[in-house]
This record gives structure tokens, C-alpha cells and sequence, in this order.
């Protein structure tokens, strides 16, 4: 990957990220939309806007550290633990998916139930897999599990702040630009180093490989 595609990346990722949080804003924090439009006010409704849409730049740039940090713990876990590496990630993610339920929960003293902090880990669990899905079967099978790995665990770690944060809507601010940003960080990776599916690469060789001796093996009929 070369500056420019480097530089394209970023730019990219955080205009997404900066979209996705003022889109997020519209439906967690309506009210301050709706106090500036009844009576109409412009400049404070252009600044909520650029408020959510700085938020999201800040959301977009804490994925892009998480993204590239992933990128280095892939690589050094793969020369260290080699074979067991992929073990290891999985089990990383049950812990992860463990303590998004067990330490939320602890901190509410029962006072939200334990099956919001369930269907919450389920959730990016579900959404995780099916972009890990993607992501496999764009490249090849033995990316899905460190795929997996990066959108439950790195996203986990970077919406951090959020969790601790009163409330949930400072939590769903943070959640939805993550996803995003991570997402299409993720599925567009293998496009810009060219890494791409390897099997298919090998069976068009074989295939044109085929064609050519099909082409050498037939004769002109005289």
C-alpha cells in the first residue's frame, strides 16, 4: 500500500465516519434538531450539525488507531504463537464477549436486566460474523476468524469510552461510526494491497493454461 492509497483511506473512512455519526445523532438526539426548527434557526441547527459530524471525525479516527493497531497484533501474533494463533483469537473473543456483558451489568447494580447486556453482545457478535463472512469469501476461509477478531474485540476496546459514559446515547453515538468505519476498513483492505482471493486466482490460471493447450493440441482440418 503506497501514501496515496494510505492518504485515500484515511480521507475516506473519516468522511464515513463523520456521515455515519451525524446520521446516528439524528435518532439518538432528536430533540436538540427539533428546538431549532420550531422556531427555524439556522445557525444553531449548522452548528449541531458540524458538532455531530466533528463527533464522528473523532469516532472515525479512534477506528482508523484501532484498525492499525489490529494490523500490528495480527502480525505479531502470527509469528509468535504461528499455528495457535487462530485458537487464541477465538477464545480472546469469548472473553471479550463475556465482560461486554458481566461488567456493564455490574456497574447498573441490577438495575437494568442482564438480557439487554445478552442481546447487546449478541448483536455485534451477529454483525461481526456476517461481515466476517464477507470478508472470507472476498479473499479466503482462514480470514474469517481474524476478521472476527477485529470487529468484536478492537471494536470493543475502542467503544470503551462510550460504555463508561452516562447513559446510553453517548454509547450509540460511539457504536455506529465504529461499526461503520471498521467495516469498510475491513472489506477494503485486500482491494488496496491487492491481496485478493487466491483459489480464484489460482483457477484462472489453470484455466487459461487449459485453454492455451486446447488451442496448441488442435489441429487446421485441411
Amino acid at each position: 500500500m503506497n501514501s496515496r492509497k494510505l492518504a485515500g483511506l484515511f480521507f475516506k473512512t473519516l468522511m464515513i465516519g463523520g456521515v455515519a455519526g451525524l446520521i446516528t445523532s439524528f435518532f439518538v438526539k432528536p430533540a436538540p434538531y427539533a428546538n431549532n426548527l420550531n422556531p427555524f434557526d439556522f445557525f444553531e441547527l449548522i452548528g449541531l450539525v458540524f458538532f455531530f459530524l466533528g463527533l464522528g471525525f473523532v469516532f472515525s479516527v479512534i477506528s482508523q488507531t484501532g484498525f492499525f493497531a489490529y494490523l500490528f497484533i495480527n502480525q505479531f501474533g502470527l509469528s509468535l504463537f504461528r499455528t495457535f494463533w487462530p485458537t487464541i483469537q477465538v477464545l480472546l473473543i469469548a472473553f471479550v464477549l463475556f465482560d461486554l456483558v458481566y461488567f456493564p451489568y455490574s456497574s447498573t447494580d441490577g438495575d437494568i436486566s442482564v438480557l439487554w447486556f445478552i442481546l447487546m453482545a449478541a448483536a455485534i457478535l451477529a454483525y461481526g460474523w456476517v461481515v466476517s463472512t464477507i470478508k472470507a469469501r472476498a479473499t479466503n476461509r482462514r480470514a474469517f476468524i481474524p476478521a472476527l477478531f477485529f470487529m468484536v474485540v478492537m471494536t470493543s476496546v475502542e467503544w470503551v469510552p462510550g460504555l463508561n459514559a452516562n447513559g446510553t446515547v453517548y454509547a450509540w453515538l460511539m457504536i455506529i461510526p465504529l461499526l461503520v468505519c471498521n467495516t469498510y476498513q475491513l472489506l477494503v483492505l485486500h482491494k488496496l494491497t491487492g491481496t485478493g482471493d487466491s483459489t480464484t486466482g489460482t483457477k484462472q490460471k489453470s484455466g487459461e493454461a487449459a485453454s492455451k493447450n486446447v488451442k496448441h493440441n488442435v489441429k487446421p482440418q485441411s
